[in-house]
Order: structure tokens, then sequence, then C-alpha cells
């Protein structure tokens, strides 16, 4: 299997989410499946519900994670279930299997995500009839750290280790200087 670079793995992960907007047909035509609630029902009105069923998702790479973060406006009832959570929680792993079967459709190779966080889900009143629900999980990229040079200091930590750089040297000293201020031969001024 060949690996890839940061740029690949960003530029594919990139394509995927341009790919899944709302409304948006495969190749035969068909409308996309992603795993979201507006896709059980009718897209413009469920018959239970009498308006659009307001879901989606959207995905980010701070370092060498991937972030995915979904939102949907359910009925207030369906937030006090308490399987919600759970429910949420599987809709976003949905969007992640997605994420990567996509992923290996547009560069040909596979995308490993492992080490996820646990789900945050904020739920918040809109009315007496909705709630706002917007949910975030987060994966580490495989092969990511490795093709920009970085190598993570402690596996529970995420600083870094830059790569010999002479930006980043010349950075460091300049810091360095600035710490501990040496007064200059004119200054006649008392300490």
């Amino acid at each position: 299997m060949a690996t890839n670079t940061t740029l690949e793995i960003i530029n594919g992960i990139s394509q995927v989410i341009a790919n899944s907007y709302d409304g948006a047909m495969d190749e035969k035509g068909a409308p996309i499946k992603i795993g979201l609630r507006r896709e059980e029902h009718d897209a413009l009105i469920s018959s239970h519900q009498m308006t659009r069923i307001m879901d989606g998702f959207g995905a980010c790479i701070y370092g060498d994670r991937l972030h995915i973060k979904y939102h949907c406006e359910p009925m207030l009832k369906e937030v006090h279930n308490p399987s919600f959570e759970s429910e949420t929680e599987q809709i976003v792993e949905k969007v992640k299997s997605y994420i990567q079967k996509e992923f290996k459709k547009v560069t040909g190779k596979s995308l490993s995500l492992s080490d996820p966080s646990e789900i945050d889900v904020l739920v918040e009143y809109l009315s007496r009839i909705r709630t706002s629900v917007k949910a975030h999980k987060c994966w580490r990229i495989g092969g990511i750290l490795e093709s920009t040079g970085y190598k993570a200091k402690d596996s529970d930590e995420d600083t870094m280790d830059p790569p010999d750089d002479p930006l980043a040297a010349a950075t460091r000293k300049w810091i360095e200087q600035s710490k501990s201020p040496k007064k200059a031969q004119n200054d006649t001024r008392k300490s």
C-alpha cells in the first residue's frame, strides 16, 4: 500500500467534503447516501414534522487530527430520548465511514483514522418545539506526521518537535535573546 503525503491527504479529504453537499448526485445520477437524518424521509417535507429536516456535517483538519462536526435541528421530544446521544454518535460514525470510503474512491489510497475522542454533544433550546444540536468528534489521521517531519514528543501530548529548519532556529535564538535583556552601554539609568 502506497503512503500518502500530507498534501494528498488534505486534498483528498477536501475533495470528499466538496462532493458531499446537500443534493449531490453520484456518477449514476442517484442521490449520495451519507447516513444523515435527512436521507431517512422525504428531503423536503417529513410526514411527521411537516418541516424540512435540517442536518449536515463538516470536517476540518487541525494538525494531525480530523474533526467532524455534525449539526441538526430535531424536535424537543427527540432530544429527551435516553439513546439520543448514542444515535447522534452513530451518525457521526457513518459520516466518518463515508469520508473514508469516498477518500479511497478519490485518491485510490486508504485513509487511516484512529484514536477517536469522546463525542461532544451540545443541545440548545430554540423553541418549545425545536432544538439545535451540534456534535463534534475527532480522530488522528495516520501518516500525516511522518510526511511533515514532525515527531510527537509524547503520545499523550499534542506538542511537536520542529524539524531542523534555519528559520525555526533563528526564531528560537531571537526568543532566547529577549528573555534576558541586557542593558545598553550608553544607558545611564539606574536599575
